[in-house]
């Protein structure tokens, strides 16, 4: 999946100061007698249009439901990993257990056929039967060792087996969401595209000065350097102007309004 950056950032941490931005004003050529004020307006617009799409592709429900299944997936595969490494443990024992087990047997009836077979002293079948007698309890005892490696390796299988099935789910739910998210991101991508070559279009139209005065506004005033001004309110902050305050903010060649410094298109 591939992340779109946004191109205008709203950040307050800026190097440009508010001086320095009144000083571009009073650079900028007569702007009234231009089509750019209107013309910034519609950029606004489309900037703001921008914003909205790119905010929507950062926050789509499905993000959240993707990294919650995500992360269940990764704590499924660490549990069954810990698990399948517990029932590797556990068959290791059981051959090694069995591999004994079959010596022992073995051993014990090579030692049963020499004491049946007969033709030794009283003290050699003695000893022979003890050996014999002593066989058959590490025999009975390495039996009932291996029935309890069976016993605990069936939950073990079950275990790992339920905790494989728990990850099938979980990555089929993964793959739907991506597949959900990579949809509705190429469509968002799409309008983006189609907005920012508007966009472009839009600015050829305004003067060089007059679109960095803009984007220096557009970072700290969180967006929006453009506002309208009707019935005596700037769009932008929505304080009311006193004649006083109208006569200020018009008698310059760019319209700026007082109480927030957005530029002003009446």
């Amino acid at each position: 999946m591939v992340g779109r950056p946004n191109s205008y950032p709203v950040s307050p941490a800026l190097g440009d100061t508010a001086a320095s931005i009144e000083r571009q004003t009073t650079s900028l050529p007569n702007l009234m007698e231009l089509p750019s004020l209107a013309d910034l307006l519609d950029v606004q617009s489309l900037d703001l249009q921008i914003d909205r799409l790119l905010e929507k592709r950062q926050s789509l429900p499905e993000l959240e439901l993707y990294k919650t299944v995500d992360s269940r997936l990764k704590e499924l595969e660490a549990k069954r990993d810990a698990s399948a490494d517990i029932l590797r443990q556990l068959d290791l024992q059981l051959d090694k257990s069995d591999g004994e087990l079959e010596i022992l047997e073995a051993k014990l009836k090579e030692h049963e056929t020499r004491l049946f077979a007969g033709g030794m002293s009283a003290r050699e079948t003695e000893y022979m039967r003890l050996e014999v007698q002593g066989l058959k309890g590490q025999d009975e005892a390495m039996e009932e060792r291996v029935l309890q490696m069976l016993e605990d390796i069936d939950p073990a299988r079950d275990e790992v087996a339920a905790l494989e099935s728990e990850i099938a789910v979980a990555t089929s739910e993964k793959a739907k969401l991506e597949a959900s998210i990579k949809e509705q991101w190429k469509k968002i991508d799409a309008e983006l595209a189609r907005k920012e070559e508007r966009k472009r279009e839009a600015v050829r139209l305004i003067d060089d000065d007059l679109m960095d005065l803009y984007e220096n506004l557009r970072r700290i005033k969180e967006g929006v350097a453009v506002a309208s001004y009707d019935h005596n309110v700037c769009g932008g902050c929505h304080m009311a102007f006193s004649p006083a305050e109208q006569e200020e903010a018009f008698s310059s060649d760019l319209p700026r309004c007082v109480h927030c410094r957005r530029i002003l298109v009446a």
